[in-house]
């Protein structure tokens, strides 16, 4: 303890050790005095980003003339991110909803009482505002997010784009969608490149820059508004209040289950990584590059 400690002591412990030494001074009149002086009660506020990437504004500017690139060419572009795991069971879900009386819900949240654990993985639309969710029960690799995105395009139902010969997927730097990690590399080649026959260009947001992610704050933000103060006790009402998510501008959200496991841990061989079509950018090469489909040999 510091010869400052009574900044983190109450009004009423003020005043008490003010009368210990003979100043008989009632708590408000305490509050009164902190508050003429220039104090108040704060909190740690998180504000401090760090030193900055020397290439950080240039990221962002490459990816806004991609991103007006593609959509003038009539490109698909997505916004792609894993969601905040969750507990499906009787727990407590942070946020509060109008009604008599609260839901009764477990004191603690074992993972022994829950009924499995939901891992979403977003999918969002930048031109047609719309949004799809893969709720996974297994783990959040890179092999589920690659798994989701080609869910995404062969959904049948999914609004099309007049040119589909090319893709840009805008994801977060770390993750299992990390700029980094090659799996996620080698599944884009095998799952997206290779089997649809198409090219693939990742543009990532630099790190500590993911709040930036247009998924982030125009899809995620929304469900967790919708879910706030309800328990998820199934996965059918997860699936349910990702779907009810809209909001004024016109959002429309889907939700999938995917009862798979995917196996963690999984190494990427150098020389499976030379194998790969991966051209980088000459602009943030780590953070932008494109996968073009391999021409099979005769």
């Amino acid at each position: 303890m510091s010869d400052r400690k009574w900044v983190r002591s109450s009004l009423r412990h003020l005043s008490r050790a003010l009368a210990k030494k003979g100043y008989q001074v009632g708590r408000m009149t305490v509050r009164r005095l902190l508050r003429q002086a220039g104090y108040s009660l704060q909190a740690n506020r998180k504000q401090d980003d760090g030193a900055p990437h020397p290439d950080r504004n240039r990221q962002f500017r490459y990816i806004e003339r991609v991103k007006k690139l593609f959509c003038a060419q009539g490109h698909p572009v997505i916004s792609v991110d894993a969601k905040k795991k969750e507990l499906i069971g009787n727990f407590k879900n942070a946020g509060r909803v109008w009604c008599q009386h609260g839901a009764v819900v477990n004191v603690h949240d074992f993972p022994d009482d829950a009924v499995g654990r939901a891992v979403p993985y977003g999918i969002y639309d930048l031109q047609h505002d719309q949004g799809y969710v893969y709720v996974g029960t297994s783990a959040d690799t890179s092999e589920f997010a690659v798994e989701a995105i080609c869910r995404w395009w062969r959904d049948p139902d999914r609004p099309t784009f007049p040119d589909e010969s090319k893709l840009l997927i805008l994801a977060d730097a770390g993750g299992s969608d990390g700029c980094r990690f090659r799996l996620w590399k080698r599944q884009l080649q095998a799952q997206l490149a290779d089997r649809l026959g198409i090219e693939v260009m990742v543009c990532h947001y630099p790190t500590g820059a993911s709040k930036w992610n247009p998924i982030e704050h125009r899809l995620f933000s929304h469900i967790s508004l919708n879910w706030a103060g309800q328990p998820l006790r199934s996965f059918e009402t997860m699936l349910g209040y990702i779907q009810g998510t809209m909001t004024t501008t016109g959002l429309q959200v889907r939700a999938f289950l995917v009862d798979q496991v995917y196996e963690k841990g999984i190494k990427v061989a150098d020389q499976e990584m030379q194998a790969l079509n991966l051209h980088r950018r000459r602009i943030c090469p780590t953070w932008n590059y494109v996968i073009k489909p391999r021409v099979a040999s005769p």
